[in-house]
């Protein structure tokens, strides 16, 4: 997906190209353009292994909210436009979509291989992920955890035709409380300091984040945790087995703690107050914590200990009595 960064564009398709020969066949690759920037159009046609589609809007944007960023309407529009696109005139069955300012790890595209076959069975999952908010790579530590997410995490993502189905009519609105899977270790690294967001979050979020670069035998491993059922019990039971901590200087208590913490918070405000203590992003987005799962953000803290914070309502909600 590009817009008018020519030279960001190019980043990210080298990146792709790097590790896409040996399976273009199942990967070809798509440049849609929004707008009419000349550079970026010459850009994409100057490569001849890819497929390039324009997407020309000039109808005005209405904003929901006053003050709202328009881009990001122009954004929906183009990102329905190119799906659209891809499963109705292109019949894809799957596609994941990358931004003009990522680069990838060896492992992407088994990664999203790998966790299609989660896709197929698992109709509560609306799309994987590789990408993790709290990835930096001090509050990270295993490049071969996935986890379940209610926050949809984007910046890298694949779904399916299915799924468009039920999202293309009313997009971008509504995902019917379905949920995400994400990894640990970041599958893309977003380097794009300029862009709609306007550098929002780069040098404290984006700037740190940890590629992964071990490779890992996706085939191999068994993903079947990660199953609606599966993951709601494994997921609080190792929650449960997590030292609570309580009261004042949570970091300093953690700090003194061997193994895994769980820390609760009461509220919005309480979370953003802890969550900048340890250095995590404290922001909130359709009233959950970004990465979040049941309330429950996890990241680790002087690896390889894990760091739970867990919301007013997770541990009923993950069947755990607090002691």
């Amino acid at each position: 997906m590009a817009c008018n960064r020519a030279n960001y564009l190019e980043r990210t398709i080298n990146s792709v190209f790097k590790y896409q020969g040996s399976v273009a066949s199942k990967y070809p690759l798509f440049v849609s353009q929004d707008g009419s920037n000349p550079q970026v159009k010459s850009k994409a046609l100057s490569y001849d292994k890819l497929t390039y589609m324009q997407h020309l809007d000039f109808e005005p944007v209405h904003a929901d909210n006053p003050g709202e960023l328009t881009a990001y309407y122009k954004i929906a529009r183009h990102y329905k436009w190119a799906l659209d696109n891809l499963f109705y005139k292109h019949n894809f069955s799957r596609v994941i979509i990358l931004e003009d300012d990522m680069e990838i790890a060896p492992d992407f595209f088994d990664y999203f291989e790998a966790a299609a076959d989660l896709l197929d069975k698992d109709k509560s999952i609306m799309a994987v992920s590789s990408w993790n908010d709290n990835g930096q790579k001090q509050f990270v530590h295993d490049p071969y955890v996935l986890y379940r997410s209610d926050f949809f995490p984007g910046l890298g993502w694949m779904l399916t035709r299915t799924t468009w189905d039920e999202l293309s009519p009313k997009w971008p609105k509504n995902h019917k409380g379905r949920q995400f899977i994400r990894p640990e270790v970041c599958r893309t690294y977003n380097f794009g300091e300029h862009g709609s967001s306007l550098g929002q979050f780069f040098q404290q979020y984006l700037a740190p984040i940890k590629l992964n670069d071990v490779p890992v035998d996706w085939k191999s491993r068994d993903l079947s945790y990660l199953i609606k059922d599966n993951y709601e019990k494994y997921f609080a039971e190792i929650v449960k087995k997590a030292t609570p901590v309580h009261g004042e200087n949570v970091v300093l208590k953690a700090h003194d703690i061997e193994g895994d913490v769980r820390i609760e918070y009461k509220d919005q405000s309480h979370f953003e107050i802890i969550a900048r203590q340890f250095g995590i992003f404290n922001e909130w987005k359709d009233g959950i914590p970004r990465t979040a799962y049941k309330g429950v953000v996890v990241f680790r803290y002087q690896t390889p200990r894990r760091i739970f914070l867990v919301g007013p309502d997770s541990l009923r909600q993950l069947g755990i009595k607090d002691p």
